[in-house]
């Protein structure tokens, strides 16, 4: 965010203004978000010194009061068209339907924290079609979550996907392995387990 020598000292800003541009030259509206409330703290000034325009921020600290004075200016049309997010706070109970950007600016190692914060676009109401960009960093630990939530998603769609289907396509054999008891889960009550007084 700051300059050095004429150049940005974060490629990740760089491609965020980049973005950006095309974003609010076409009146659209974006929602970015963050886990880092120190780089949101510093983004928000340099966004709207860059764009000279307001960049509303919503984190764990705003009061209800304000977070709703902030929604209602956003989804008017009439507010700001970047509403900066903490991941946590953004994240529920939010329906930003007017914006039809998001931005993940840093990955979080839970996809369903990051879906719940990208629905915030995709409630009731949405009218348009919404662009999803996360941003990951090669060689960075994001890069790593990357994987590490690739790997979850690949899991959760064998699973949850094919809904019930895996069950029936099991053989009997396999049915009885599914559903049996291991021979250590029942103890034969005759037994003498060696706890008893004597």
């Amino acid at each position: 965010m700051h300059r050095s020598g004429g150049r940005h000292r974060s490629g990740k800003v760089a491609r965020l203004e980049e973005l950006l541009e095309p974003v609010l030259a076409a009146g659209d509206r974006a929602l970015l978000f963050t886990q880092y409330t120190e780089f949101a703290a510093m983004l928000r000034p340099h966004l709207s010194a860059r764009f000279d325009t307001e960049v509303l921020y919503l984190h764990g600290g705003t009061s209800k009061k304000r977070r709703d004075e902030m929604v209602e200016r956003f989804q008017s049309g009439e507010g700001p068209s970047l509403f900066l997010l903490s991941l946590r706070a953004g994240g529920t109970g939010l329906a930003l339907t007017a914006a039809n950007h998001v931005i993940h600016l840093d990955r979080w190692w839970n996809p369903a924290v990051e879906d719940q914060a990208t629905d915030r676009a995709f409630r009731i109401g949405q009218r348009r079609a919404v662009q999803v960009r996360r941003f990951v960093c090669p060689g960075t630990v994001e890069e790593r979550i990357e994987a590490l939530v690739t790997a979850k998603r690949s899991l959760s769609d064998m699973v949850v996907t094919g809904g019930e289907d895996w069950l029936t396509s099991l053989s009997t054999s396999e049915l009885r392995a599914v559903f049996a008891l291991g021979s250590d889960a029942v103890a034969d009550p005759d037994e003498d387990t060696g706890g008893g007084d004597e």
